[in-house]
């Protein structure tokens, strides 16, 4: 078996709407098996015209999200919470119209609502009740895998690392609930990138992305591809490989991610170029 890379919509959007519609085909065009479609505000999120350009292209979509501080799972009032829960449907039953097979992203608390303390064991408690509920509704509409991301301390203060993220999906007990792991969160939090693999195996690694250190063409910062690579290999995960960054005009993104510089003239170059060389480093240890 061999790799397959996709893309992410914030490589041109930061907001998918129906004016956006033209990247699919594009996504595809430049030699990508999956996009994945983030997911800002799934209430407007114009699913049907998608599912139609999907069907045009054949590309294989995936989709992520962030839950914000109005649907925080991690919230100390529960009308917020319920809030979190409820909108994950939402999105479970996008995925299931997309035929996409994962929900990856900050989708276990509100991105960015940072408490200034560790988490709580009462906060683990809160998330990973609401995400069971919205768990077994994924599971009752189909195979969907949701996939929690471990992101940096400076985004989120539940799941930093790939030992956490597996901790949280044992304690919500589902099978379809997995890991998702992002290279440049990694390179944050993480002291061993075949480690962090390793300590998901293949039962828990639901979803990767493949970012370098800096956000920048994959291929070209501190990543260590090579190392990276063959710790998949070892544990069987042929998923797909999305590259993801965003452009500083973002407002929403760049003010959370903290993007103040352009690595490309534009994301789309980011997008070939690291995809050209990720194919030649992952072809030498498939």
């Amino acid at each position: 078996m061999s790799f397959e890379f996709g893309v992410d919509s914030f490589i041109w959007t930061e907001n998918f709407t129906e004016k956006d519609l033209w990247i699919i085909g594009k996504a595809k065009d430049l030699g990508f098996k999956y996009l994945d479609l983030a997911i800002a505000h799934p209430e407007t999120f114009p699913t049907e015209k998608v599912r139609a350009e999907l069907d045009k292209t054949g590309i294989i979509p995936i989709t992520t999200t962030t839950l914000g501080r109005e649907t925080n799972t991690i919230s100390p009032d529960p009308m917020v919470r319920r809030k979190g829960v409820e909108s994950l449907k939402i999105l479970v039953d996008i995925n299931y119209r997309l035929g996409s097979a994962i929900l990856g992203g900050v989708n276990y608390a509100g991105w960015g609502c940072l408490t200034g303390k560790p988490a709580t064991d009462e906060e683990w408690k809160w998330s990973t009740d609401c995400m069971r509920e919205a768990a077994q509704y994924a599971a009752s509409k189909g195979g969907l895998t949701i996939a929690v991301e471990a992101v940096n301390r400076f985004e989120t203060h539940l799941i930093n690392t790939a030992e956490q993220g597996v901790r949280y999906c044992k304690m919500v007990g589902m099978p379809n609930l997995k890991v998702h792991l992002d290279c440049f969160h990694m390179n944050i939090e993480e002291t061993d990138f075949a480690e962090a693999v390793a300590a998901c195996g293949k039962e828990y690694l639901g979803y990767v992305h493949v970012n370098e250190s800096n956000r920048g063409i994959p291929g070209t910062g501190l990543v260590r591809w090579e190392v990276f690579f063959s710790a998949l290999k070892k544990v069987g995960y042929f998923k797909p490989l999305t590259i993801e960054s965003f452009d500083p005009n973002f407002e929403e993104l760049s003010k959370n991610c903290a993007i103040w510089r352009r690595f490309t003239e534009t994301g789309e170059e980011l997008a070939v170029k690291g995809l050209a060389n990720l194919s030649r480093i992952a072809s030498q240890v498939a």
